[in-house]
């Protein structure tokens, strides 16, 4: 006896990927050729940042999202690094502050010209403090640096901080989930440094738990703990207020090739890396037992690292593999096998960097669930990646509260010991209607204006007849709108009938492909 195969429900099962318009692209963009295995681009809601090449230095573009299409050469940069610049990141909770590693052992962070009163006493206390201290080019200097709200008009060669600490070049930059002004460093030295922006201070060094190069470190929910990878093949989760090194896997990836950790919304850990064959892997773990991975698969054998994407709301994880022409996306569950292969993006240019869009910033009226910014060779292209959806209304499910641009902590609370996840905000007020939406309600309120309009004309001229008109056009107006809104209530009250009965036999159907994969 046979039985049809049951389809694992999700859905996230028909995402599908489409680049935009050539017209919506960023074109002649000299991406960094640097032999580093960072994302080479960063985006927010306001703007876009790319990693450039840069004679006699390092540099990285920013540009308004709105500026697309061919950009100019003389384009300015933000160009104060005397080294290539290996990674940028922008501040979650201000969209125009952002932080930049390099090569010549410096981190910078920048800051738009026009704040707030909070803002401008963190400018004040981390612009005082940078500039008692003299500047010294050899030394591994953090910095923090300043965009204009609208963008640079002139190249940017002067950061707001420069935070000193590291004795090699800085490969990673990466903010605090929750804490405002919380920055983590990460260089060649090994060291992991943790500063509060504000008052460009060091908050903690933790210089003995990496005994070799450390390819990325990630932030848990709440921003209590972070995990890391290094190239000594061990996985590390590590709680850096106590400094104290909570859980260790190693060789969680047996080959020798870069690997990427990533925290997960629930506490778990997802790497990426390679087998001793050269395999790509993806792998889940439990931080509670790092002994065996819940779940392991294996890719393919092709060279590039993979990059992983993670987007809490939906439980879906984006690999992009360096040199890859394709991005794969995988929905993380609590029921074995963990890891469920969704669909695969594939395009025919190879990606040299890739940056995702936060939550806050995609188009929620057109079911986007996320956007990427592919780096090609001499372009920056945005790929869009939607659930297809029938209805223009907003999808409740599809964009469940979202970390918004708060911080729910000052990094003083944080160094005491508090802890907070993020402060959430809706994207219901992000909806905006399609145009064939406001075009129907547009063609009802004309009708409703031309119907007073019309009767009087086609009555006989003379007062009493127009006084008439009046006394009989207003009640009957009246009497039409009680008369839509009772429609307007049964159909309603049929609507909501029609919901229940498709929800019962979407229980019903579940409970019989149940029954079915248990016959199986």
């Amino acid at each position: 006896m046979s039985f049809r195969k049951v389809v694992r429900q999700s859905k996230f099962r028909h995402v599908f990927g489409q680049p935009v318009k050539n017209d919506q692209c960023y074109e002649d963009i000299r991406v960094s050729r640097v032999t580093w295995d960072s994302t080479f681009c960063a985006v927010n809601p306001k703007f876009l940042a790319v990693i450039v090449e840069a004679s006699g230095g390092g540099a990285f573009l920013v540009l308004p999202l709105s500026k697309t299409g061919r950009i100019d050469k003389a384009y300015p940069t933000v160009c104060g690094h005397t080294g290539p610049v290996l990674d940028i990141d922008w501040c979650p909770h201000n969209d125009e502050v952002i932080a930049s590693g390099s090569e010549d052992c410096t981190v910078m962070v920048r800051h738009r010209a026009v704040v707030g009163p909070r803002s401008q006493v963190w400018l004040e206390a981390a612009g005082s403090r940078a500039k008692q201290r003299p500047q010294r080019p050899s030394t591994p200097l953090p910095q923090v640096w300043q965009i204009p709200e609208n963008g640079l008009t002139s190249p940017l060669t002067e950061p707001v901080v420069v935070l000193e600490g590291h004795t090699k070049r800085v490969g990673i930059v990466t903010w605090h989930p929750t804490a405002r002004n919380v920055l983590l460093s990460a260089g060649c030295d090994n060291v992991v440094l943790i500063w509060n922006v504000g008052t460009a201070e060091e908050l903690y060094r933790l210089d003995s738990l990496h005994p070799d190069l450390i390819y990325n470190v990630s932030w848990n929910h709440n921003g209590s703990l972070f995990c890391s990878a290094c190239k000594d093949k061990s996985v590390r989760i590590i709680d850096p207020r106590r400094g104290a090194l909570l859980a260790e896997r190693e060789k969680a990836h047996e080959g020798a090739r870069p690997m990427r950790a990533i925290f997960l919304a629930d506490g778990k850990v997802f790497t990426t890396g390679f087998s001793r064959m050269s395999e790509r892997q993806l792998a889940l773990w439990d931080p509670e037992n790092l002994e065996e991975p819940m779940a392991l698969q294996e890719l393919d054998s092709s060279n590039g690292a993979l990059l992983p994407f993670y987007d809490p709301d939906t439980s879906v994880v984006y690999v992009c593999g360096k040199g890859d022409s394709s991005i794969r996306y995988f929905e993380i569950t609590d029921e074995p096998p963990y890891i469920h292969f969704l669909n695969t993006f594939t395009s025919k240019e190879p990606q040299r960097g890739m940056g995702s869009m936060p939550k806050r910033g995609l188009e929620v009226s057109k079911c986007e669930i996320a956007r990427f910014y592919k780096l090609h060779e001499r372009k920056c292209e945005p790929i869009v990646m939607t659930v297809p959806r029938k209805s223009d209304l907003f999808q409740d499910d599809l964009y469940p509260d979202t970390a918004g641009p708060e911080a729910a902590l000052e990094a003083e609370e944080w160094v005491s010991g508090q802890d907070a996840n993020p402060i959430l905000i809706s994207l219901r007020e992000a909806y905006v209607p399609s145009k064939q939406r406001d075009l129907k309600v547009s063609r009802r309120n004309v009708l409703s204006d031309t119907r007073p309009a019309v009767a009087p004309s086609s009555a006989r001229p003379g007062a009493s007849t127009s006084a008439v008109s009046v006394h009989t056009l207003v009640p009957g107006g009246s009497l039409t709108g009680a008369a839509e809104a009772g429609k307007l209530e049964e159909v309603m009250q049929e609507l909501r009938a029609l919901r229940a009965l498709v929800k019962e036999q979407g229980e019903r159907i579940g409970r019989l492909e149940e029954q079915l994969g248990r016959m199986e």
